[in-house]
């Protein structure tokens, strides 16, 4: 093998051989790391509704609630009695997509948690319950079968709907663009009489965000 042929050899071979490190280098460059926070910590990333307004929103709005003569009225026609309660649907009529379940989760813990009222279970959880129930009037031991028309009606629904604005504007630099957003929310919520249809109740919580985002590369 001639100088020409082995320099040749020595180059590609070397070029093999950093191949797979450049390859190394660039994935140890793009690996996702992850780190665990607090599931109690505000996080805003986007700006869009997260599980932080969720959880204080749904807190506010019982807080709320809790504070309206209709509760003080119903323990007194009965011995001081906390009232069935039932949580009802909440819509999402805003513009960005709201996993409006969560939200539910929220206002029935914050209902629970205060000891106020009494929850019963509706939507799937009523469903899945009753059908536990019928299912054991055939297959469980007659001493431990829960008994049939036995539920506790609720006297009281909450429900409400969620609504969004949003303002934008975007600015073109030398360096790139630059945007600025508002997005305001509201959250109305109502307790509603299910006996009279009577709302005895209403209550609202207001959210509203600033987000800038600076054009790229700054």
């Amino acid at each position: 093998m001639n100088p020409g042929d082995t320099m040749k050899f020595n180059s590609a071979w070397s070029v093999w051989l950093a191949v797979p490190l450049i390859a190394m280098s660039v994935a140890a460059c793009s690996k996702t790391n992850v780190s665990r926070i607090d599931p109690g910590s505000v996080t805003d990333l986007s700006g869009r509704w997260n599980d932080t307004d969720s959880r204080l929103v749904a807190a506010e709005l019982i807080d709320q609630s809790l504070n309206g003569g209709w509760l003080d009225r119903y323990a007194d026609a009965n011995g001081g009695a906390a009232p069935p309660v039932i949580v009802g649907e909440f819509r999402n009529r805003s513009s960005e997509h709201i996993p409006v379940r969560t939200f539910v989760g929220d206002l029935e813990n914050a209902f629970v948690n205060s000891g106020a009222v009494t929850l019963v279970a509706g939507g799937n959880e009523r469903d899945e319950v009753r059908d536990e129930r019928e299912d054991q009037q055939y297959n469980a031991r007659a001493g431990t079968r829960a008994g049939l028309g036995q539920e506790l009606g609720a006297r009281y629904m909450l429900q409400g709907e969620l609504q969004s604005i949003e303002d934008e504007e975007t600015s073109r630099g030398v360096v790139g663009s630059r945007s600025e957003k508002i997005v305001f929310y509201q959250v109305d919520a109502r307790m509603v009489d299910l006996e009279s249809n009577v709302v005895v109740w209403a209550g609202q919580h207001k959210i509203k965000k600033y987000i800038e985002r600076p054009p790229l590369g700054l």
